[in-house]
């Protein structure tokens, strides 16, 4: 079910049917998981639970009903009423709830990791095969958007998110941006990060660089600033926490210390201008976030301290009609959920980092969780986790795998080189991570 629904993938967003079939997912996997434990050796051997609920993923389902309750309050508090709560819920059904459902899913059913690793892999080989039709498609003459889907019906954030796009314009160079199966370009620019981590653990050459070119394609045609970050960022640092078990890396990073007396000052002007190039390559996207998250900061402090507003405001024409609460999932959370929603966010993605890190340093297995990881947490800084957690969702299972395989103390297994729904080889880590 996991690997059918990641290969469909183009085909799903070619009927404007990704939003729906997210959280329909999340919500027969989670069903499953709490299924198999309840039922234990009595279902089916293949979906038997491989091992009890780790803490991390209680803490998980606790944070996300903290988040439910706190929605219920500032609904109450500001008199949105009956019909605008059980909206909101439905809400928070289709997007924190994820959260939780998805690495359950991952924490207790038997899937495997090599799985989710060529099915990233295939979703990046149609995106190659797709690629030429979608890059010529502006100077051509085809259209924008193809159609948006009936399926909007249902309900969502917006129109985009059922819409089939060969491309968009950039409204600030009228100048085309790609956004592939994504609702928009920065979005699909972190997905084409998350498609270069995965692709990195495929032991099959072929497919390994199917993903990493698939992934480096939408991040470099979605002209996203913060996708070129996560590729540097994401894919290094993981494989550099090792390092914080070696003791020549704390003695040069000892002298580099040192060196910071002559060569900070240096440093903070060429780092100063650096940020200043990053904000002027878009400047006007860089004037809407920034008003967007100072007026959301100002009204949760005056309005709503503790459970925030309930929902996003519509935004004036300073901020380009964006909804108030929006573009920023830390900001958006203490404008819509207050210090109540911020909190019950932060505190578990605090744990979870610090336990990818800590394994990530002791073993291979942890590099890919890591990643992750910091992809989401680049992501909400410039995106709402909430409304795009349908799209993340292989690594939010991944998550639960790495969970599941740290409670048991078991290395995992990653592809094989043949296909992802037959049996694979014991994945063989370095001599160094065995000795340690």
């Amino acid at each position: 079910m996991v690997y059918k629904a990641m290969t469909l993938t183009w085909p799903f967003y070619a009927v404007g049917a990704l939003y729906v079939v997210g959280p329909v997912l999340a919500w027969i996997l989670g069903g499953l998981a709490v299924l198999s434990l309840y039922l234990g050796p009595a279902i089916r051997q293949d979906l038997r639970a491989t091992g009890p609920v780790p803490p991390l993923v209680w803490m998980w389902t606790a944070a996300m009903c903290v988040m439910l309750v706190a929605l219920w309050v500032g609904h109450l508090d500001w008199g949105l009423g009956l019909k605008q709560t059980i909206k909101s819920s439905i809400g928070w059904a289709k997007g924190w709830a994820l959260l939780v459902l998805f690495p359950l899913a991952g924490a207790v059913l038997p899937i495997r990791r090599s799985v989710l690793i060529r099915g990233q892999c295939v979703v990046g080989a149609w995106t190659l095969a797709l690629a030429p039709l979608l890059l010529v498609a502006p100077y051509i003459g085809l259209p924008e958007r193809i159609f948006t889907s009936p399926l909007k019906a249902v309900g969502g954030p917006g129109p985009e998110y059922f819409s089939v796009f060969l491309y968009t314009f950039d409204p600030a160079s009228w100048t085309p941006r790609w956004q592939f199966y994504a609702p928009w370009s920065p979005f699909a620019a972190l997905l084409g990060v998350l498609m270069v981590l995965f692709a990195l653990e495929e032991t099959d050459r072929k497919w390994m660089f199917a993903g990493i070119g698939a992934g480096v394609l939408m991040i470099l045609a979605s002209k996203s600033r913060m996708g070129l970050v996560g590729l540097v960022a994401c894919t290094i640092a993981p494989r550099m926490m090792p390092l914080i078990l070696r003791g020549w890396a704390w003695h040069m990073t000892a002298a580099l210390t040192a060196s910071m007396a002559v060569l900070g000052t240096a440093l903070v002007t060429l780092a100063q201008d650096a940020v200043s190039t990053f904000k002027g390559a878009r400047a006007d996207s860089t004037r809407v976030r920034e008003t967007l998250q100072r007026i959301a900061s100002e009204r949760w402090q005056n309005e709503a301290l503790w459970f925030g507003h309930g929902t996003v405001h519509p935004g004036s024409h300073a901020v380009e009609y964006m909804p108030i609460g929006s573009h920023h999932t830390w900001y958006g959370l203490l404008f819509v959920k207050g210090l109540v929603g911020f909190a019950a966010l932060l505190v578990p993605m605090l744990w979870h980092t610090s336990l990818a890190m800590i394994d990530a340093a002791r073993h291979p297995r942890g590099r890919l969780p890591l990643g992750i990881l910091m992809t989401i947490i680049l992501l909400s800084f410039g995106e709402n986790l909430e409304i795009e957690a349908y799209m993340l969702w292989p690594g939010l299972v991944l998550l639960g795998i790495h969970l599941r395989e740290m409670n048991t103390d078991v290395l995992p297994a990653v592809g094989d080189g043949q296909n992802a729904n037959v049996d694979t080889e014991e994945f063989q880590y370095e001599c160094s991570s065995r000795s340690e």
